[in-house]
């Protein structure tokens, strides 16, 4: 490719002092994604992008096979509540998923709520769904243009008709009804001032009571505490619709407290009291029985156990499952039974047990995958939940709590065959010795050539383990010949709360350490060679490209870099941000500074240096990880590429980080990128 032109970006002169070292930051004017200079250079940044892909003579026909791998009806997990079951459904190309009611798990049934009705263009969102004990009321959340910004109504589910009710200003917390269904709790913000919304600093949240036909602003505040303007509050009514258990979180920390009220005589007066008062671990409910409340926890466990706790002996936890080599990642209590999701080497094994630990059964899962959702209550005789690989979409799966039998609620069908690609595992040794798993899939019959054009995803952050997941991308790429790498990177939950310490705060170098292994085992391996290996990240994993590729620019031939974080000393700064101090740590603080500017993408760009070929992708209004982060990054390896290769930067209009993006959307989004890298990687992947 002939070297770019690029548009050039608003600068400044503006240096901050960070404990007494002067830091530049000429494109601090890129943080105002409104002014009216910086649409002028989102505008001209997409019209560069647009031409360059637009070169790609594969470009329609990889959109047209990504749309035909994302065009196969498919279905969630089916839920319950009184006589009716729930379940998420899509045709195939609906931009929003369709939220269906049935009178058994796999009837047909009827549309409850379609979002798609909500907007002309697909992008208002089904955010989140409460439905009340009965069955009788839905509570739904929705979103706008990708925001976390949630408003929530009510429906009444027998006639489909909605109530006046509506809530405004909720962010990062779910609703939950109490048993009468009289009304629900649910978190909420102050209302920014006007115009501000955007840039809210998602502080001092309120745990409200709302009760069906009052209005809102007559809404009961049950927790705040204005002290601790960074508690979040999750809701939660168990054990007969007696107790009200609230998880009370500050950002991403690992750790949480835990507050209960009683409900026995009514919302009104309940007094709320802290049973964990200590963050000292993680403490996630599963349900309460009889006044025992049924806790996953990593107190004393860094792969976490089982415990209960009697909430009228708060503090006093009786070992339920001890903890065993894989992590506990998920629990429900169904049949009135603990059906436990573990982690092995980051695929997932599912067992039964009694509820005082008795183990009952191992359930046979179809294979090496993942497990997406789970459904079911304590008086439902079986388990539903949603299984996935990496050349398969989730299949939904009924297992019966008394034995462990599992029969299909629901498989897609589909235009390929799954049995012609090949999953394996490899254990690839870090820079400290440190094993780190490694899935490999591609078509059956691809071998390693020396020359294999490489995909290699991660992620390494926020206990969040990454492992068989499947993506219509993913399978249009291993259909043209490539081959699919996905890490399970220490920062992540494969191995409990060690592995995530491992790559957290003063280690998070250690990410970037096994990311760098796995590309170096890729060529070692005989399967390829540098120059073949697109690298990909989103969020997180957007910070892991963007560390990676200035940390190594020789190790890769392209890198995608998504919704990243690459300002390191100012992330904190921006809505949500200052809740993942908990994995980065701050830049107010100087020991901390000093590590947040060694790997900081945006600080170590290295002017004069020869980059490969790089798309960065945003959304004009990503209210989590805001577009400043990819603007500024861009801008700045822009102006430092000392070769020829594109650096070129997407900017979705009228979307945020992800959520409820429209299927039209990411059917773009996702052929585009595909086609980047059937550029960036010079034909490597035979039309």
């Amino acid at each position: 490719m002939p070297r770019l032109d690029y548009p050039p970006a608003p600068t400044s002169d503006r240096v901050d002092d960070y404990h007494g070292t002067p830091i530049a930051d000429p494109y601090r004017p890129l943080e105002h994604s409104d002014a009216p200079e910086v649409r002028a250079w989102i505008e001209a940044e997409n019209r560069l992008t647009e031409r360059v892909l637009g070169e790609s003579p594969s470009r329609g026909q990889i959109r047209e096979r990504v749309a035909e791998l994302w065009d196969f009806p498919r279905t969630g997990a089916p839920w319950r509540r009184g006589r009716t079951w729930f379940s998420l459904r899509n045709t195939g190309l609906q931009d929003q998923d369709v939220l269906w009611v049935a009178d058994a798990p796999a009837a047909e049934g009827r549309v409850l709520l379609d979002p798609n009705r909500l907007s002309d263009d697909g992008t208002t969102a089904l955010a989140d769904t409460a439905v009340s004990e009965s069955g009788r009321f839905l509570a739904h959340a929705t979103s706008d243009a990708g925001s976390d910004w949630r408003t929530w109504a009510v429906r009444n589910v027998e006639t489909g008709e909605d109530l006046p009710d509506r809530i405004t200003w909720s962010k990062f917390a779910s609703a939950a009804w109490t048993h009468d269904d009289a009304g629900f709790f649910y978190g909420r913000y102050p209302e920014p001032p006007a115009g501000e919304a955007y840039d809210a600093p998602n502080r001092t949240m309120e745990l409200r009571y709302h009760r069906l036909g009052a209005d809102e602003a007559d809404d009961a505040v049950v927790l705040v505490r204005p002290d601790q303007p960074e508690w979040g509050y999750e809701p939660m009514v168990t054990d007969g619709g007696r107790l009200l258990v609230i998880s009370v979180w500050r950002g991403t920390d690992p750790e949480n407290r835990l507050a209960v009220a009683h409900l026995a005589g009514g919302v009104d007066g309940a007094e709320v009291r802290m049973v964990l008062p200590d963050a000292d671990a993680r403490h996630e409910p599963i349900a309460a029985v009889d006044g025992t409340l049924y806790l996953l926890t990593d107190l004393d466990a860094p792969m976490g156990r089982l415990v209960a706790m009697d909430v009228g002996a708060p503090g006093e936890l009786r070992p339920i499952v001890p903890e065993g080599p894989d992590a506990i990642e998920q629990v429900r209590m169904v049949g009135d039974r603990l059906a436990v999701v573990t982690l092995h080497h980051a695929h997932h094994r599912l067992a039964i047990f009694e509820r005082d630990g008795r183990h009952v059964v191992d359930v046979e899962l179809p294979g090496i995958g993942t497990v997406t959702e789970l459904a079911g209550r304590r008086d439902d005789p079986e388990l539903y939940l949603a299984f996935t690989t990496f050349a398969a979409p989730a299949v939904v799966l009924a297992v019966t709590m008394t034995d462990g039998s599992v029969r299909e609620i629901r498989r897609s069908p589909l235009t390929w065959d799954p049995a012609d690609y090949v999953s394996e595992q490899v254990f690839v040794t870090s820079a400290d010795g440190t094993r780190v798993p490694l899935f490999l899939t591609r078509r059956a019959g691809l071998e390693p050539s020396g020359d294999a054009p490489t995909l290699l995803y991660g992620y390494g952050g926020f206990q969040i383990a990454v492992g068989p997941i499947f993506k219509p991308e993913w399978l249009a790429w291993m259909e043209r010949g490539g081959l699919l790498a996905v890490a399970s990177l220490r920062g992540g939950g494969e191995y409990g709360a060690a592995w995530h310490d491992a790559g957290r705060l003063a280690n998070k170098q250690n990410v970037f350490d096994d990311f760098a292994a796995c590309a170096r085992w890729l060529v070692s391996s005989g399967w390829t060679r540098s120059e073949r290996i697109g690298i990909s990240g989103r969020s997180n994993g957007g910070l892991l490209v963007g560390a990676s590729l200035t940390q190594h620019p020789e190790l890769f031939g392209a890198a995608v870099a998504e919704v990243g974080v690459m300002d390191m000393l100012r992330f904190h700064r921006f809505t949500i941000g200052w809740g993942w101090t908990s994995d980065y740590g701050s830049s107010d603080d100087a020991e901390s500074f000093r590590t947040l500017l060694s790997y900081s993408p945006l600080h170590n760009i290295r002017p004069g240096t020869a980059y490969p070929p790089t798309l960065i992708t945003t959304g004009d209004h990503d209210d989590r990880v805001v577009p400043g982060h990819s603007f500024k990054f861009a801008a700045a390896l822009q102006a430092a590429q000392a070769g020829d290769a594109p650096v070129l930067i997407r900017i979705d209009t009228a979307a945020g980080h992800g959520l409820g993006k429209p299927v039209s959307k990411l059917i773009d989004e996702r052929a585009d990128v595909l086609t980047f890298l059937d550029l960036a990687l010079r034909g490597s992947i035979p039309a």
